[in-house]
């Protein structure tokens, strides 16, 4: 339990400012604590005075979650199509339903539901829930939480799993703080414990050093966002049945504080670099930004996306949505051309599940070289400008 010294207490009020749950508050110059506090710990954190401190003691009696039940994908819908992460998440959330013996479920928020439902259960969903509003039509954080908020307090999941996308990354966080709950974010493996029937969600730490599991023991529902393209969509039958669920969301949960005034798409690349079949990535061993238009050149030639390391967009030879590696996006092509990277394994955890890997660096040593498929060993200026023109001679002839 959470204990207070009165008498330490300077009543700064930093363990009130610093609490996500709303559980703490400073009346009178001492601090009260409600029935939100889930023994976080931040404000043992920021006390200077050292006022508050966490008794651990023994739970007397059991979390009941008898009330909690089922598995949820949130069906991210944009630009006019379902995400690909959301059959991803689907095909992940079959199996976990199946161990757990419950029913699998898509949440859709659309302003024009169409037959995406349809869709949704022949990549493996039991029920499809629909929210259907013009206040779907473009995402604010703060209409999509609600929205979610609402269903899963009126319907109580057990598991709720997201893309960790620019959406879900975006919104996923506001609704776990809301249901008081607990998140694990950019997972790459997800299992359920046999003892009793938890979530194990498995994610990098630690830089990627190590692979660290995390549970949700005191709180559900279990939330998640899982990274694209580490899971695997099952291939979608069209004879499958489901049940589709058309929900009301209260009205004053749809009204945003945000505006969205205009989209303006990304310039550059028309190619979705999660989708690409060839990627071309650059480093830090292309010295400067002139040296990176090999690798576009390349790309383009071989019909692909041209992709970097951090050390290349922190550079700022190209674009952050170019980056690809724990802190950018995951990819996973046929081919995968890894120039002047060394492979670290922040990098390695975006890439690594590409069919082919070359790799091309003057270092024999190079951790690249590890995982590649093919390597070549050498300058990158002297081979990429000789592998662009053999290809165009090829093409010619």
């Amino acid at each position: 339990m959470l204990m207070i010294d009165i008498d330490a207490c300077v009543d700064c009020g930093l363990c009130e400012e610093n609490c996500a749950f709303d559980a703490i508050h400073v009346v009178d110059g001492i601090p009260e604590v409600n029935e939100n506090c889930n023994l976080c710990g931040a404000c043992v954190d920021f006390c200077e005075a050292n006022a508050l401190w966490i008794d651990a003691v023994e739970r007397t009696q059991k979390n009941d979650f008898s009330d909690w039940s089922g598995i949820w994908v949130f069906a991210e819908y944009r630009n006019g199509r379902i995400a690909p992460v959301t059959y991803e998440l689907l095909g992940a959330g079959r199996k976990l339903a199946d161990d757990k013996g419950v029913k699998l479920a898509a949440v859709l928020f659309t302003d024009k539901t169409g037959q995406l439902p349809e869709k949704l259960i022949s990549y493996g969903a039991d029920q499809v829930y629909v929210a259907e509003n013009e206040a779907f039509a473009r995402f604010t954080d703060d209409v999509y939480g609600n929205a979610l908020e609402e269903l899963a307090v009126i319907h109580k999941p057990e598991v709720i799993l997201a893309g960790a996308t620019a959406i879900g990354r975006s919104f996923i966080p506001r609704v776990a703080t809301s249901l008081k709950t607990g998140l694990t974010a950019d997972c790459t493996k997800l299992e359920i414990q046999q003892e009793d029937g938890a979530l194990l969600q498995t994610r990098p730490a630690f830089g990627g050093n190590i692979m660290a599991t995390i549970t949700c023991p005191n709180r559900r529902p279990q939330m998640a966002t899982v990274r694209p393209l580490v899971m695997k969509a099952n291939e979608p039958d069209a004879d499958r049945k489901g049940e589709i669920i058309f929900c009301s969301i209260s009205p004053e949960k749809l009204v945003s504080r945000v505006k969205v005034r205009k989209f303006v798409p990304l310039e550059g690349d028309q190619i979705n670099l999660n989708e690409a079949d060839i990627v071309v990535a650059g480093g830090r061993g292309l010295e400067n930004e002139k040296g990176f238009q090999l690798i576009k050149d390349l790309a383009d030639l071989l019909g692909g996306a041209a992709a970097a390391s951090r050390a290349a967009v922190d550079s700022g030879w190209i674009p952050y949505p170019h980056q690809v590696g724990q802190t950018g996006k995951t990819v996973s092509p046929k081919v995968y051309i890894a120039c002047g990277i060394s492979g670290a394994i922040q990098h390695l955890v975006g890439m690594q599940s590409a069919d082919i890997i070359v790799a091309i660096n003057r270092d024999p040593d190079a951790p690249i070289f590890d995982i590649a498929t093919y390597g070549i060993v050498g300058d990158i200026f002297e081979i990429l400008p000789r592998l662009i023109d053999k290809i165009k001679q090829q093409r010619a002839s």
